[in-house]
């Protein structure tokens, strides 16, 4: 048993952070000096199809976080032999937009809708007219427009408009508050002020109000603070509801409540201009911190905020790799029926090398990863589809390799456009995320599709859970008053830039021919679509 850490934990020098991601709720408590990892806690969870819309319940989200943080309870328990009974701050964070609205008495109006909805689609459209600003579907404030559209009745109901991290946050302190990061994936900030658009919510409202919503929304939307303000302390009630045990104490500061990009970029120290990271998952995006503002809006890419404000080009992809492990698990199935003991580990490496075998382009071969739709590519919905021709060099390394291009492609033709269009100048990339757990590959790949060195943290793997702790640990551990990209450099990271990989020029080559191809086979997609198979 580590003494020293047992002790920081008891003296109430630790902090936590809790994320909230689609299929898992994750806590990590550090010991608030190093600011290392010392005790994870987490509780696997599940989003729901109800009246044709995706959703956690009420229950799901509260119990979920008991349950995440009684894990982590008894593995301090078990580790350190010590109750968690105070801490030094506390972090919440979760999945980004989507439409939490509250009626006066605190009582949700309509089930919680996710980020991953799409019925959006004609407010989203009006809104980036009116705003001469791209809106994406699954912002807060297309959602609200959608139903203020579609006449629901609990629009006239809402008091209080919330992401599912400011929903979080609310319930432990009271405070109806958003972190920055967060509250661009509600309505569009101006980061001048480092507030919500004045001129944009004044438009909003003049066409809202021309349909009978007449609230204002700065009286409805939480109030928007930048990393390192104060936002609040645990409530009784909120150490109650967190720690069902009774244990936790009261009194505990509070950072803003942040999306799960944002504390992507804290994780992979990604918050200066000219930084980015690249999350590959189940889904992907990328974050571009810029320099300036973009010259036009782009359908394809959102423009959002790092946690201390800074704008920041996204690009949201729905599908990375769904359909890639679809592929790998046949293979494994192979093995099992040969007799041969499947590790996956080694599965997975053995098919990613052999990737970097085949031919640049993929020997012509075309693989499309469409679980879902992709609106990048304007498909509302998805058909996974591999495609060849007779005379294409159909080899085990060529199909990996598409497979794995496929897996970034999307995320390629948005940030085509701003390394090619825009002239975006990037010093760092970042990657985290599943697609890089097998060394090498996933990076080598990333960097032929963006044509720019690609850099991988042993401390990324820690994921948005550890960012956001270290976002409280910023609020409470800053004497000097540092700035974010100061503090992280200084106090987390110290120069410590990952494991370089710079993208080969005829990976860059065999990518942008793969792409062209691709492309064009996008028509595939709504063919297939159109004829229901």
């Amino acid at each position: 048993m580590n003494t020293d850490l047992k002790n920081v934990i008891a003296d109430g020098r630790a902090v936590l952070g809790i994320e909230f991601g689609s299929t898992r709720i994750k806590a990590v408590l550090t010991d608030g000096a190093t600011n290392a990892p010392v005790a994870q806690g987490v509780h696997d969870w599940e989003n729901r199809l109800v009246d044709g819309l995706w959703t956690y319940s009420i229950d799901d989200i509260i119990n979920g976080m008991q349950a995440c943080y009684a894990d982590l309870r008894a593995n301090v328990r078990r580790d350190y032999g010590v109750d968690i009974e105070r801490l030094a701050a506390i972090g919440i964070s979760a999945m980004m937009h989507g439409y939490m609205a509250f009626g006066a008495e605190g009582r949700i109006l309509v089930p919680f809708r996710t980020w991953r909805n799409t019925n959006t689609g004609r407010a989203a459209a009006e809104l980036s007219e009116l705003f001469n600003f791209n809106i994406p579907l699954r912002w807060s404030i297309s959602h609200l427009y959608q139903a203020i559209l579609d006449g629901e009745t609990h629009i006239s109901e809402i008091s209080f408009l919330t992401t599912l991290a400011g929903y979080i946050h609310w319930r432990l302190t009271g405070r109806k508050v958003i972190g920055v990061g967060d509250a661009s994936g509600m309505m569009p900030i101006d980061s001048d002020t480092g507030d919500y658009s004045s001129a944009m919510i004044e438009k909003f409202e003049a066409v809202a109000a021309a349909k009978g919503f007449t609230e204002k929304l700065r009286d409805i939307l939480p109030a928007v603070l930048s990393a390192g303000e104060d936002a609040g302390s645990l409530t009784k009630e909120g150490a109650a509801l967190l720690d069902k045990s009774g244990t936790l104490r009261a009194g505990t500061a509070l950072c803003p409540p942040e999306g799960d990009a944002g504390t992507g970029m804290v994780a992979t120290n990604a918050v200066l201009p000219r930084t980015g990271n690249v999350s590959a998952g189940t889904s992907s995006f990328s974050m571009i911190v810029l320099e300036k503002e973009l010259s036009q809006p782009y359908e394809v890419i959102d423009m959002v905020t790092t946690p201390d404000g800074s704008p920041v080009a996204m690009v949201h992809c729905n599908n990375c790799t769904s359909d890639l492990n679809a592929w790998v698990g046949i293979f494994r199935r192979f093995q099992e029926l040969i007799g041969v003991p499947v590790d996956m580990d080694e599965l997975f490496g053995r098919l990613y090398g052999e990737a970097l075998k085949g031919d640049a382009d993929c020997g012509g071969l075309l693989s499309y990863n469409f679980f879902s739709g992709e609106p990048v590519v304007g498909l509302t919905e998805g058909r996974p589809i591999f495609v060849r021709k007779a005379d294409d060099r159909f080899t085990l390394a060529n199909f990996m390799r598409a497979n794995l291009f496929a897996s970034v492609s999307v995320l390629k033709i948005g940030n085509d456009i701003l390394f090619n269009k825009e002239k975006v100048q990037v010093d760092r990339i970042t990657g985290h995320g599943g697609l890089f757990k097998t060394p090498v590959v996933g990076q080598r790949i990333l960097a032929a599709a963006l044509n720019s060195p690609i850099s991988v943290m042993e401390t990324a793997g820690e994921g948005g859970a550890w960012g956001i702790a270290l976002l409280a640990s910023y609020l409470v551990n800053n004497p000097d008053g540092k700035t974010l990209a100061e503090w992280l450099e200084e106090k987390v990271f110290l120069g410590e830039a990952g494991t370089e990989i710079k993208p080969d020029p005829a990976d860059v080559g065999g990518f942008d021919a793969y792409i062209a191809a691709y492309s064009r086979g996008i028509a595939l997609e709504h063919a297939a679509i159109k004829a229901g198979v």
